[in-house]
């Protein structure tokens, strides 16, 4: 099975709670299908590079999994029919960009380097 990442735009007119049952059913698709989710992160309501269908702003969801490759095309297919979707996003991650997102998991970017301290 392959790894895959996959970033989700919602619309900003959705409230919170509408905007995790969409999050949710696309989990649920992946799941059902076999797929193994490895990390989601939510990264709220951002502002976007540019005017999509006239909003300047979306919620923003990516999504880590496992998955065999059938299933890449019916998720596709999932969010291109949701009218709640503005724009996705699915990358197949090679061996570089695993250890990197395991890294950033275990959070070895955001440990301080120790300081040395002079001795006299």
């Amino acid at each position: 099975m392959q790894q895959y990442e996959t970033v989700i735009i919602l619309t900003p007119l959705l409230s919170e709670d509408a905007a995790k049952e969409v999050i949710a059913k696309f989990s649920g698709i992946l799941t059902a299908n076999g797929a193994e989710i490895i990390q989601e992160d939510n990264w709220g309501l951002r502002k976007l590079a540019y005017p999509i269908q006239k909003k300047s702003t979306g919620y923003y969801h990516l999504t880590e999994y496992k998955a065999p490759g059938e299933l890449i095309n019916k998720l596709e297919i999932e969010l291109k029919r949701d009218e709640r979707v503005v724009r996705f996003l699915t990358i197949a991650l090679d061996k570089h960009a695993v250890a990197y997102n395991e890294k950033k998991r275990s959070g070895a970017f955001n440990k301080k380097p120790a300081t040395k301290t002079e001795e006299a």
